[in-house]
């Protein structure tokens, strides 16, 4: 099945990332939405990284899963969506009760020239949100609206779990905010009503969207549009609702208007089959509370990560190849020159994109490390460097 993320996916290509991070796309001529899709099947994320994520530059992702491909179709109020078994989910405009708690984000992606939009929940009256990771991925900065309010914070990322697809950022200077209203979602059954809202299509103005669960401990396969960065999420909600790009880290309504789980994928076509996933909140919350716990682990990551400034291919398992370099970046003030290939950071040696990027997880901005590389045609060579600070990983 394949399912997109409702969000923009500004990484491109998995393989060339600068300093751990992909090489920007081609500047974006209008704003686009975020999407993940989940192959093999139907469901796709909507705007923001899974579902929330809507990204300016008008791109989308994919995810695999069990169900058909499709391409996401922006909804408006008053929408039906009717899917291949003559059922239709409703769309409106969210009510007072649907927004309490709930925020609209919106990022800014330097390096990949672009920005995207999402949805995310108060978790705590002084601005600690829940979103898709893949909402602030590759975010340089990120703003935060309050639905009910209008108010704007600027936020910082607090930690990412990039492989189950959950961030936490924090709004500076926030105090007083109505929290979403967290649920049990041990406690969802097939056939319960749910509602969806989020910002869907990065207007800024929340909508609801009305459907049914229809599977429950769900396991799909996202990725972008072109089939890369690929994720498996597992034990999703399934549901017959129109979630669309920019609904991505927003909430999943009960009956009684409690909170049961995070929208991430939906239908890469809506219009044919409505079929949307979420995380369930219970999962949602437990990796809320390890990220705020500030420890690094191999799935979670804390704050932003260090920044080598280069796009990086395969090298044929010597190290991670230097395809292009950000101007003024710390490997192009160190002399690295595009053709080169990495082969060490620090005394950790250095076998492939991956491994860069995994190496430098170990350090924080702002610090200094060697970096040995191979130039084009030539023998080795070393310097050292002042890590900068990267996007959102």
């Amino acid at each position: 099945m394949t399912t997109n993320y409702p969000h923009f996916d500004p990484y491109g290509a998995p393989q060339a990332p600068y300093g751990g991070y992909p090489a920007p796309p081609p500047p974006p001529s209008s704003p686009g939405t975020r999407q993940r899709l989940i192959a093999g099947g139907l469901a796709a994320l909507l705007a923001g990284a899974v579902v929330g994520g809507l990204a300016v530059a008008g791109h989308r992702s994919t995810v695999s899963g069990s169900g058909s491909t499709a391409a996401i179709v922006p909804t408006i109020p008053g929408d039906m969506h009717r899917g291949p078994s003559g059922t239709s989910a409703s769309v409106a405009l969210a009510t007072a009760a649907q927004q309490k708690g709930i925020v609209t984000v919106r990022s800014v992606l330097k390096y990949q020239q672009a920005e995207s939009a999402g949805t995310g929940m108060v978790l705590t009256s002084d601005g600690e949100v829940l979103t898709n990771n893949h909402v602030v991925q590759g975010a340089t900065r990120i703003r935060v609206t309050v639905a009910s309010t209008g108010t704007s914070y600027r936020a910082d990322v607090v930690g990412t779990d990039p492989s189950d697809d959950i961030a936490v950022v924090q709004l500076r200077n926030a105090s007083g905010l109505s929290t979403a209203n967290v649920g049990d979602s041990s406690q969802v059954a097939v056939g319960d009503a749910i509602v969806g809202v989020g910002n869907a299509g990065g207007t800024g103005a929340l909508r609801a969207s009305s459907g049914t669960v229809t599977a429950l401990d769900q396991s799909i396969t996202a990725s972008n549009e072109s089939g890369q960065d690929s994720e498996k999420l597992t034990g999703l909600i399934e549901v017959r609702a129109a979630i669309v790009a920019g609904d991505s880290g927003g909430p999943l309504y009960d009956a009684a208007g409690a909170v049961v789980g995070m929208d991430t994928a939906a239908s890469a076509n809506q219009a044919i089959d409505s079929t949307a996933y979420a995380i369930p909140i219970d999962s949602a919350v437990r990796i809320a509370a390890r990220i705020e716990d500030g420890a690094e682990t191999g799935k979670i990551h804390i704050g932003l990560p260090a920044f080598l400034g280069v796009s990086v291919i395969k090298a044929n398992g010597r190290g991670a190849g230097v395809e292009s370099l950000l101007p003024g970046g710390p490997a192009a003030d160190a002399g690295i020159k595009p053709g080169s290939v990495v082969t060490a950071v620090g005394a950790t040696p250095v076998t492939s994109p991956d491994s860069l990027r995994a190496v430098l997880r170990r350090f924080e901005p702002g610090q200094r490390t060697s970096v040995t590389w191979i130039a084009p045609g030539g023998g080795p060579h070393s310097a050292t460097v002042t890590l900068g600070t990267g996007p959102a990983d």
